[in-house]
């Protein structure tokens, strides 16, 4: 083979590689976009639960003030601008459709694990006991701090509402969400224990 032709296809090989680097470089330099200045929504999923419910750390994590007490001074119109982070996976109007996660419409009082159509779980469902356990203010709550740790097993990948007052706010929120909204808590009473 002819010198002249392998040094042609070794400059012609170079100049491509060239070409195509000087390209890459440039089309990164204009396209290069600024990360957000806030992350829109962030899902954490933590799997240190432990099997038998509620965990060490979610009991640690657990409120102090009673959910009773809170929902006294709770809004429920900033609930509604909270609860737009769920929007994502949860319909919550009268009649809509269940998402990644099941219609909200009615979901204070409501049996766990009892929303038509939706396919539960199976810790879900082990934890509503035949569905005989109800989305109560305390399980709300609890549930709504850490979900993974609360109900060990989970699908549900939200990472939870750590504000006590944030809690409080969605759940007035979701109670106004239903034809008969459920009676509020006696805010004297002693709170429910967060186990399952």
């Amino acid at each position: 083979m002819n010198s002249s032709y392998v040094n042609m296809g070794l400059g012609a090989l170079l100049a491509t590689l060239f070409v195509l680097k000087s390209v890459s470089l440039v089309s990164g330099a204009l396209f290069a976009s600024e990360p957000p200045e806030k992350p829109g929504f962030e899902i954490v999923a933590d799997d240190t639960a432990t099997a038998g419910g509620a965990s060490d750390k979610a009991a640690a994590a657990a409120p102090e003030t009673p959910i009773a007490q809170l929902l006294q001074k709770a809004d429920a119109k900033v609930g509604e601008t909270i609860f737009k982070k769920c929007q994502a996976c949860h319909d919550a109007s009268k009649g809509g459709p269940n998402k990644v996660g099941p219609n909200l419409y009615g979901i204070v009082d409501r049996p766990i694990a009892s929303h038509e159509g939706f396919g539960y779980s199976a810790a879900i469902k082990d934890f509503s006991k035949g569905s005989s356990e109800k989305w109560t203010y305390d399980h709300l709550t609890h549930f709504l701090a850490a979900p993974k740790k609360y109900i060990a097993g989970t699908a549900m990948g939200f990472a939870g509402l750590p504000k006590d007052t944030d809690r409080a706010n969605v759940i007035a929120y979701l109670r106004t969400l239903a034809d008969t909204p459920a009676p509020l808590p006696d805010p004297a009473a002693a709170p429910a224990p967060a186990t399952n």
